[in-house]
């Protein structure tokens, strides 16, 4: 199993919107509103880095309201 984080940032008030509609997708584990530089962080899974990254980039992105994403993929040390 892959995870990974995704920091999002959304366009001013669409920080819930983005989370709600994330939320709906299969393979997001959990979806949380945060201050800072990202608005919604989004924790992910998949069989292998390629789902992961067709789930960011074929789903996640397409949600109206993100202007930017970073995924940090998840290691174990």
């Amino acid at each position: 199993m892959v995870q990974a984080y995704i920091l999002i940032q959304t366009e001013v008030g669409k920080a819930r919107d983005v989370a709600a509609r994330i939320g709906e997708i299969p393979g997001v584990v959990r979806v949380d509103a945060v201050t800072g530089p990202y608005d919604v962080v989004v924790l992910v899974d998949g069989h292998s880095v390629d789902e992961v990254g067709k789930l960011v980039a074929g789903k996640i992105q397409l949600v109206s309201g993100i202007t930017r994403t970073l995924t940090c993929s998840v290691v174990q040390l």
